[in-house]
């Protein structure tokens, strides 16, 4: 991992299970900045951070974190899937990049960036050819501009009744 993109004051490193607590903080925090109800999220907050730690012991998940001033001040991860080939691709794991957050106080500094392009080349490493995300509002002209495109994608919620 490089740090060559990131400020002189920071330095990038990987999460362990012991930073599960922080991981899902900063998920909460993201989600409080794109609307969502600061009670619901802590409802599910315990089982959050146990899921990171599940996760990251079994490297299915990998944090990236980018400290400053002797604090965490970004972070962002990679769920690695198991899949079958497709007409794009031979191989059989893809990335799904989620948790992509930035503290209030240090964005504008391109650490949303650095994040991507070390998660990026984690993938290129991994011979993952296949990478996706769910962008915010806020969060898009970063990903468009490593190259990232609008897919056709649908939810649906299977709680309060069939469809």
């Amino acid at each position: 991992m490089t740090d060559a993109a990131l400020p002189p004051h920071c330095t990038l490193r990987l999460a362990t299970p012991a930073d599960a607590a922080l991981v899902q903080a900063q998920r909460d925090a993201m989600f409080v900045d794109m609307g969502s109800d600061p009670a619901r999220l802590a409802a599910v907050h315990d089982a959050g951070v146990s899921w990171h730690a599940r996760t990251l012991a079994a490297g299915t998940y990998t944090g990236l974190l980018i400290e400053g001033g002797g604090e965490v001040i970004a972070g962002a991860g990679i769920l690695w899937t198991d899949l079958p080939p497709n007409a794009d691709t031979t191989a059989t794991t893809r990335a799904y990049v989620l948790n992509v957050y930035v503290q209030p106080a240090q964005r504008g500094q391109r650490l949303a960036r650095a994040l991507m392009q070390a998660a990026l080349a984690e993938c290129r490493a991994r011979g993952v050819d296949i990478v996706t995300l769910t962008a915010s509002d806020a969060g898009r002209p970063t990903y468009e501009a490593l190259g990232f495109t609008p897919q056709a994608e649908l939810k649906l919620l299977l709680t309060g009744g069939t469809p």
